[in-house]
């Protein structure tokens, strides 16, 4: 079964196990209790940012300086990627698990000083920005992560055989860009974070996100406790849902990336719903929630910016958002780590390269999580 949504025969992402390491056998051992958050919000949150026709200066200001912004490129250098000459765009949108703040409550565990990715996407926007492929990175992904420097600096050593999350925690966000820059030898256009407090607070914004179950979901750990049927999540549920992993499927964060891609063509469509950008008070507030929750690279740095950018996705309906995992298989030496198809990882970064769809043949016979169909949109 795989992971990903089949819109047509060939699809903008996929998965697969061409490696020689092949998925342990035996039972899966229950992954470690973290209590990490996902914040799949980013990718939503750029397209609420438009303030449409009440572009008075106050608000302006306002939410101007709401915004929080890093310069990925000035601590990237220029050894990466050659920018897309088609019209493309590729976004890194992370989720980190921090417990500072109102965060310790949402998500649980030891605020510590540190964070890690705990969700990590690939957004492609192919030419015209009519339509976008999603690719889930599973943060349990063992990797060599390249040599790299944060935005404050400071320089960190390549390593070799570490979990992909580990880039976000050792380097903050240009670690991760260079590390999926490295994996994927894509250029990340721009660079999108968010956080619990905000992922929360979004979805209340939005009076809920209608979601339909096809299996009882009860998981001690992100404390989301669902029948089977039909759900109108407010957003502290929201929360349970895109954190949960034990509840469903094999248990292992694959299975809660199955969610994730759900519930996020579920946001998708509640937006196009209720019609954000014809409500000015409603966009206004989601606005407001937005540019306090997220964080940008610099180019993406200021309302103006951010909104023009945001103004360029609303023409993409959930029909043409298609949502894909890196392909990855089970490690038979640590069944609660994944390791990368690189073959079959390799048509998804080449096609997204030439920004066409990506063959199904990308697609088939991966990990999966055991998760598929248990949310959809209602």
């Amino acid at each position: 079964m795989s992971a990903e949504s089949t819109p047509g025969p060939d699809i903008p992402g996929g998965t697969g196990t061409d490696g020689t390491r092949g998925r342990a056998t035996g039972r899966r051992r229950r992954p470690r209790k973290r209590h990490k958050g996902l914040v799949i919000a980013a990718w939503t949150a750029a397209g609420v940012v438009v303030l449409g026709g009440t572009g008075a200066g106050y608000l302006y200001f306002k939410l101007n300086g709401n915004l929080k912004s890093v310069d990925i490129d000035q601590a990237l250098g220029t050894d990466r990627p050659d920018k897309a000459d088609n019209g493309s765009e590729n976004i890194l949108v992370l989720g980190s698990d921090t417990r500072a703040g109102g965060n310790r409550k949402l998500g649980g565990g030891t605020d510590d000083g540190s964070a890690r990715s705990d969700t990590a996407m690939i957004v492609h926007l192919y030419k015209g920005h009519k339509k976008a492929t999603v690719v889930s990175v599973p943060r349990d992904t063992l990797i060599d992560r390249p040599a790299c420097t944060d935005t404050e600096g400071k320089e960190y050593p390549a390593a070799r055989g570490v979990m992909f999350n580990s880039a976000y925690s050792t380097g903050g966000a240009a670690c991760a860009v260079k590390t999926v820059e490295s994996i994927t030898h894509l250029r990340m256009d721009h660079y999108l974070e968010v956080d619990f407090a905000g992922f929360q607070k979004l979805v209340d914004d939005l009076g809920g996100v209608e979601i339909t179950t096809t299996k009882a979901i009860d998981d001690p750990d992100s404390h989301l406790k669902l029948e089977a049927g039909t759900h109108r999540l407010d957003g502290e549920q929201a929360l349970g849902l895109v954190r949960t992993r034990h509840g469903v499927g094999d248990g292992s964060d694959l299975g809660r990336i199955q969610l994730q891609q759900a519930f996020l063509k579920a946001l998708v469509h509640r937006i196009n719903d209720i019609g954000v950008f014809s409500h000015p008070k409603k966009l206004l507030d989601l606005a407001e929630t937005a540019t306090r929750t997220v964080t940008t690279d610099s180019d993406l740095g200021s309302v103006n910016r951010l909104a023009s950018f945001a103004n360029g996705l609303k023409g993409i309906s959930p029909s043409h958002l298609h949502m894909v995992t890196m392909p990855v298989a089970y490690d038979p030496a640590d069944p609660n780590r994944v390791l990368l198809q690189e073959k079959k990882a390799d048509r998804i970064w080449k096609a997204l390269a030439e920004d066409k769809p990506i063959p199904r043949s990308a697609t088939e016979g991966n990990a999966t999580g055991e998760a598929k169909g248990v949310v959809s949109s209602s």
